[in-house]
């Protein structure tokens, strides 16, 4: 199994919606690995390491958002595997 890591963007409203919380409940029930921070800009940030189908379902995730979250673009490009032992909300 080839662990793949990816770094996403999500921009809308995405902060001040306890996004960053459920992602991470997401991610420790999938077995995804990473971050999350939110940016200065409003987006939010998040490096994630699984698997293909791992990292498929949740990206599709990602696009939908929580209940309170109004998601506008994702974006993700491939990186270099930084192997995380668990999933991380990053507070500045």
């Amino acid at each position: 199994m080839e662990i793949k890591h990816l770094d996403i963007k999500i921009t809308g409203k995405v902060q001040g919606v306890s996004f960053r919380a459920v992602t991470k409940v997401v991610a420790d029930q999938m077995g995804i690995r990473g971050m999350i921070r939110n940016e200065k800009d409003g987006s939010v940030y998040i490096e994630a390491e699984g698997d293909d189908t791992l990292l498929e379902v949740f990206m599709e995730w990602c696009n939908e958002g929580t209940d309170r979250s109004k998601i506008e673009n994702v974006t993700s490009i491939p990186g270099v595997v930084k192997n995380y032992q668990d999933f991380e909300i990053i507070k500045k």
